[in-house]
């Protein structure tokens, strides 16, 4: 005779049909674990809370009870990515001595959480009402803006502003890569190589060439000698 899980700390066995008991909090996590993995699989398009609890081997009841509707369960999802991440880019950053060293590890961290976990925040962010909900600071975004853009500036000597800028448009490639990564199949090392010469050259680019091609430059007048003088001078 199966045992019902009509109570939170129990779960259904799916192999041996018996109950076995689970704290609120563990439950959840493997009701997230089971989402984010056919969400790695699948996609978002054919979810629902039903299709999850099948997964988890949760019931109906205590889905609803735990998270209320998908979007809930979906935002707790993104929660927890985001935090695992952060984390590990910030695990990541820590061990760096140069600049160089500071945009592989951080790029690494989330090409490795990409190949281990999936596209998941990426397919939760397009999720409809997920990620607009979201505040970035939460999961400590400005902060790592304000770390990389002191950084850069600091390194490449240009404006903060400006290396605020390209911090923010930069931190878009590892996204990039990612997603490449699990599309193609190309070698995890040969696309973190890519991204990280690209992020370089961009910011060194950005100091070489842009302001460059800004800079005051004095008019012929200022350094050639005048012609009139000349001619003077060899009469």
């Amino acid at each position: 005779m199966q045992v019902e899980a009509s109570k939170p700390d129990m779960e259904i066995d799916k192999k041996t049909g018996t109950g076995r008991r689970f704290s609120p909090e563990k439950r959840k996590s493997m009701i997230l674990d089971s989402a984010a993995e056919l969400i790695a699989k699948h996609g978002t398009s054919d979810l629902s809370l039903e299709v999850i609890g099948e997964k988890a081997g949760v019931s109906k009841t205590l889905m609803y009870r735990y998270f209320g509707s998908l979007v809930v369960l979906l935002k707790a999802l993104l929660n927890r990515e985001y935090r695992h991440l952060r984390t590990e880019q910030l695990t990541a950053a820590e061990s760096a001595d140069t600049y160089e060293e500071l945009v592989r590890n951080v790029t690494r961290a989330y090409l490795l959480c990409i190949e281990d976990r999936g596209l998941i925040i990426e397919r939760l962010q397009a999720y409809p009402n997920i990620a607009k909900a979201q505040d970035p600071t939460h999961y400590n975004r400005e902060p790592s803006i304000h770390y990389f853009s002191e950084v850069t500036a600091e390194v490449f000597d240009i404006p903060l502003d400006v290396a605020i800028a390209a911090t923010e448009i930069s931190f878009g490639m590892p996204a990039a890569a990612g997603e490449f990564l699990v599309r193609s199949g190309m070698d995890r090392q040969m696309i973190e190589d890519i991204t990280v010469s690209m992020i370089l050259g961009s910011v060194a680019g950005l100091r070489n060439d842009a302001f460059g091609r800004q800079a005051k430059v004095r008019p012929p007048s200022a350094i050639l000698p005048d012609p009139a003088q000349k001619k003077k001078t060899r009469e």
